[in-house]
């Protein structure tokens, strides 16, 4: 199993307290961390506002950290999980990307979706257009981009975007250009896109049935278009918090729930509920450890976790960077 992880960027409620003026030097030192550690990945969020609640607090830009996190690591790859099609032209988008690839040294991922969170889409002047059209964004989106990392050009003349020998120069440093993360379980759109164009994808982490019909599903698309499925790594992502005993996990998940209180209002019980639900990957090494093994067993190839205490306390992370990532990796 491959191993990635989040870095706190604000986006949850994970920077509050910290003066934004130092929330860079934070963000960047963990990402360093990673990068000497036995991660193969880190990831941030690609949202402007926070959730479940918009509020004031810092919520960092998802494309500028990709670029910042290239040039101040030099081994982890670089992943959002995942890029909203819709708030950047694919055009330009893919000539980001191809830039910050060879900045990084050929390290970055393109994790991408169609977007949900509607507060933000209307705050910034994006609409809010039903599911089957954003999902037929994202389909035009990704086909612009694979164009244009392939061929160095992309033309389209599609319902959303129209570009016109849109040049992309230079191509990405990775070979094939840089591989798509198609984010999300929809079994008959999302999957499908994922089935034509994905190296990767991501969805229904901690519920193993679920993910067992997902990737059922994900397999009769790639039978359909005679692709191999196992070209195809499957991830997701995973609330995690780890301690040695029960007891040392309840602590830790008490002073998170401390910690969102100010700022969750009526949301606090709902999120809370997320880290106490079966889908979590909230436990000891032995469960924690136990709970990811299952789920490989069915074809989860790639855990991406995110601690939500990391900006504060790096000791759940140390843990499971000692004790799970060997056991499974």
């Amino acid at each position: 199993m491959r191993f990635g992880t989040f870095i706190p960027q604000g986006w949850r409620f994970d920077l509050v307290g910290i003066d934004p003026a130092d929330q860079w030097t934070t963000m960047n030192g963990l990402a360093q961390r990673a990068d000497a550690g036995p991660w193969e990945s880190i990831w941030v969020y690609d949202h402007f506002h926070t959730t479940p609640v918009p509020s004031a607090e810092a919520t960092h830009e998802a494309w500028t950290l990709m670029a910042a996190f290239a040039a101040s690591t030099s081994r982890v790859r670089l992943g959002q999980m995942c890029t909203c099609m819709s708030y950047r032209n694919p055009a330009y988008l893919a000539k980001v990307a191809a830039t910050v690839d060879h900045v990084s040294g050929g390290r970055v991922e393109m994790g991408i979706g169609a977007g949900w969170y509607e507060h933000e889409w209307r705050a910034y002047g994006y609409g809010f257009p039903d599911a089957p059209a954003r999902l037929r964004m994202l389909r035009e989106g990704v086909d612009i981009m694979q164009q244009a990392w392939l061929t160095g050009s992309a033309t389209l003349d599609g319902e959303f975007y129209q570009v016109d020998g849109a040049i992309v120069q230079p191509l990405p440093l990775q070979d094939g250009g840089i591989p798509f993360w198609i984010a999300g379980g929809g079994e008959k759109v999302t999957l499908r896109i994922a089935a034509q164009y994905a190296s990767y994808t991501n969805f229904a982490g901690g519920d193993p049935e679920v993910f067992r019909a997902k990737s059922e599903i994900l397999r009769g698309h790639t039978d359909r278009i005679g692709r191999d499925f196992a070209e195809i790594t499957r991830s997701s992502n995973f609330n995690t918090v780890i301690a040695e005993t029960e007891a040392e996990v309840e602590e830790r998940l008490k002073a998170l729930e401390a910690r969102l209180a100010p700022h969750l209002g009526d949301t606090l019980e709902r999120i809370m509920g997320e880290y106490r639900s079966p889908s979590a990957l909230v436990g000891t090494v032995e469960q924690v450890t136990e709970k990811l093994a299952a789920i490989g067993e069915l074809g989860m190839d790639y855990a991406i976790t995110y601690f939500p205490e990391a900006a504060y306390d790096t000791s759940g992370l140390e843990l499971f960077e000692q004790k799970v990532i060997p056991a499974l990796s």
